[in-house]
């Protein structure tokens, strides 16, 4: 396992970051009833992937207050309490989505803050997360409001680092400022939509994370799936064919990444490996990018992952890679 430090901080982390949206509860569903796991797979079947995670060496583990309803969260709570030391590992979650019915059961207000903390808490059966993140930008609450109530519960020690996820560079770009200027804890981390078939971050949000020292952590760096399986998919997953969000973000692109994945078939095919591993490869080689987040429902997923590692791509197999894309509309921030 390789380590790296997480943007500007002297936090380490493993190069590889298991998402843990995957484990969880099938029969959860969100507050309102819309949106529900039905992939995600129950504790007894999780657990192999986090022994498997730790025995390589991932130390970095991320979930969301929202992921099956909190039970992603006492699930990775339960494993990683039994699998290895606190210590050991930097365990991060979000905040954001509706986790109760009402007004304030959602959100970045400094109400849902200090309540969503202490839940997440409670759900991974410990006194404090390593790296906590704004899942996404709250229109409806002052950005002061959000940067304040951050500051506070990491001076009340539940937090250790600050972290953000998808949003225009000109709000991060805000939200680091006002930081700054008010003397508040400030994000180390980006946890932005990022690959080969999505790289509108490269407009604005990657040059500014560089900049300013922001390691970022993209999410879904394999399209969910589209990226492994290729230009000619091979088998259509309970994931791919009930992931509403996943099908907001590229079905309308398909025609322009067919061009992509044929290009990733063709390295794939020359190098003798895996999709996955080169379009890992290939996001590990962009400057800044520290952690790509993989989910994984089978071992072989999280091993493909491993092996990215040590593969390094030429910048000609990059240039190949690079080439077909076309401009795609903004995906990802809702």
């Amino acid at each position: 396992m390789q380590y790296t430090r997480l943007g500007a901080t002297g936090l380490k982390v493993s190069r590889i970051c298991l998402g843990c949206m995957s484990y969880g509860d099938p029969d959860k569903a969100s507050p309102d009833g819309s949106r529900r796991w039905p992939w995600a797979l129950r504790e007894a079947e999780a657990r192999p992937f986090f022994a498997r995670a730790l025995d390589v060496g991932i130390n970095f583990f991320d979930t969301a207050n929202v992921y099956s309803a909190g039970a992603s969260e006492e699930v990775v709570g339960r494993a990683l309490k039994d699998l290895a030391r606190r210590e050991d590992l930097v365990l991060a979650t979000k905040v954001h989505g509706a986790m109760s019915p009402g007004p304030n059961g959602q959100g970045l207000s400094r109400k849902a803050i200090f309540q969503e903390i202490d839940a997440s808490l409670r759900r991974l059966g410990t006194d404090y997360v390593d790296l906590y993140q704004i899942h996404r930008w709250d229109n409806e609450t002052p950005i002061e409001e959000t940067l304040q109530a951050l500051d506070d519960v990491v001076r009340a020690g539940k937090v250790r680092y600050l972290g953000a996820s998808s949003m225009h560079a000109w709000q991060f770009s805000k939200a680091l400022h006002l930081a700054e200027r008010n003397g508040w804890a400030r994000f180390v981390s980006m946890q932005n939509h990022y690959n080969l078939l999505y790289r509108e971050e490269e407009r604005e949000m990657t040059a500014l994370c560089r900049d300013q020292g922001i390691g970022m952590i993209p999410w879904s760096p394999l399209a969910r799936g589209r990226l492994a399986q290729g230009a000619t998919p091979s088998e259509r997953t309970m994931r791919s064919q009930s992931d509403r969000f996943g099908k907001s973000l590229y079905g309308a692109s398909a025609d322009a990444d067919a061009l992509v994945l044929e290009r990733l078939d063709a390295v794939a095919k020359a190098r003798g490996v895996p999709n996955a591993q080169i379009a890992l490869a290939w996001l590990l080689r962009q400057e800044g990018v520290a952690a790509p987040i993989v989910g994984a429902t089978k071992l072989q997923q999280l091993d493909d992952a491993v092996a990215s590692l040590s593969l390094k791509l030429s910048d000609d197999e990059a240039r190949r890679l690079e080439e077909p894309y076309v401009p795609h509309s903004v995906a990802g921030f809702a």
